[in-house]
């Protein structure tokens, strides 16, 4: 009982409006200072751009024993340091892939791997701490004269990305028709 008869005490003579006036304006002084800390943030200039260059010509048609190959809108994405212009990751080789069985038999394409070669015909190696992605898995059976069309996804060395560096592309085209077989089969290639 004589909790109630303070409390009622105090709020006739104006205890709690003043502590609950003093309590807001704290509450108002930590939002200011809180806003004009967020206000003093300066945003910093991004130091990384992609670059998107095509890869000439940015269409290759192939014909091999068992395969007649397409590839299509050929592109390197690469990240560039704006100030240096070092190539910041691994570029990337982005495009598609159109696959015509010109065999008789059934075809389980399981796989195509890149390889990348010098004007001389040289492989151009990845250097240590690239990553690596030099297969697209497919996974795909092709009936005769039929088409099987994918995307291309695979790191390219950044050696190859200097003037000239590049000569040729080498794909690999890895299937099954009864037993384990490989086709190898080269384009020529240029970065612009």
């Amino acid at each position: 009982m004589e909790r109630k008869l303070v409390l009622i005490f105090l709020t006739k003579q104006g205890g709690h409006r003043m502590h609950f006036k003093k309590i807001f304006i704290l509450i108002g002084i930590i939002l200011a200072i809180g806003l004009l800390g967020c206000a003093e943030r300066k945003v910093e200039a991004p130091t990384q751009e992609r670059i998107t260059k095509n890869l000439v010509p940015p269409l290759a048609e192939i014909m091999g024993p068992n395969f007649f190959v397409e590839l299509i809108d050929l592109q390197v994405v690469m990240d560039v340091n704006i100030a240096s212009k070092e190539i910041v990751e691994t570029p990337s080789l982005k495009g598609h892939i159109k696959i015509t069985n010109k065999s008789k038999d059934i075809l389980d394409v399981q796989a195509a791997t890149f390889e990348y070669l010098d004007e001389a015909g040289k492989p151009i190696a990845f250097k240590s701490g690239e990553k690596i992605a030099q297969v697209s898995s497919y996974w795909k059976s092709i009936k005769p004269e039929e088409t099987f069309e994918g995307s291309i996804d695979t790191t390219i060395p950044r050696a190859a990305m200097k003037e000239k560096a590049l000569g040729k592309v080498e794909i690999n085209l890895v299937y099954v028709p009864s037993l384990l077989k490989r086709e190898t089969l080269t384009f020529s290639g240029k970065v612009e």
